[in-house]
């Protein structure tokens, strides 16, 4: 009875035996990720955000801090906040994407990097600075304009501003933050 059951424990030992291995010697070599992969970097564009903070807002940990002030133009009017700080603190991220499924202008995606080991725990925040700088390569996740383009974040080229949205951005043309433009306020990146 137990001579059988070590032959049959023997007989799969010897079968997985001859197989290749599926395991991946990381960090020599490197799986790719699925465009859906919700990483550790953030894209965020600027020229996108008004400053309206409901991906702060509607963050379950609260770890995303935004401080605005009024910008020089017409906020009562509808137009972007100017921002003094935007920081993510990663460290407390659990990656639900709530914060980009918030975002009324397509200005915060999720990214597709995972190696964002620190040594210190202050390291691991993301300033406005950082995501200025930042490559931009947004994950594709929650973004079904960037998956019927094919989109891949770790192989294709970093995307513009105006390439990420979900409508055209000549739509967007002719208005500011919902506020009609003039014809002198048209005029540039409006």
């Amino acid at each position: 009875m137990y001579g059988l059951e070590m032959a049959k424990g023997l007989m799969v030992t010897l079968s997985n035996l001859l197989r290749k291995p599926f395991t991946t010697a990381y960090p020599e070599q490197r799986l790719t990720q699925h465009p859906r992969f919700r990483g550790e970097e953030f894209t965020w564009y600027e020229e996108r955000c008004t400053g309206c903070a409901s991906c702060a807002k509607y963050c379950p940990l609260g770890i995303i801090k935004i401080v605005t002030s009024p910008s020089e133009t017409a906020p009562l009017e509808g137009d972007k906040y100017r921002l003094e700080t935007f920081d993510i603190e990663l460290q407390r991220c659990m990656f639900c994407g709530l914060c980009v499924e918030a975002c009324p202008y397509d200005a915060l995606f999720m990214g597709s990097g995972f190696e964002e080991g620190q040594y210190k725990r202050t390291d691991l925040v993301i300033t406005i600075d950082r995501l200025r700088q930042a490559e931009k390569n947004p994950s594709t996740w929650f973004r079904p304009q960037l998956e019927s383009m094919d989109y891949r974040p770790g192989a294709s080229r970093p995307l513009g501003w105006r390439e990420v949205g979900r409508e055209k951005w000549r739509w967007h043309q002719h208005e500011k933050a919902g506020r009609r433009l003039n014809g002198r306020d048209a005029g540039g990146d409006a």
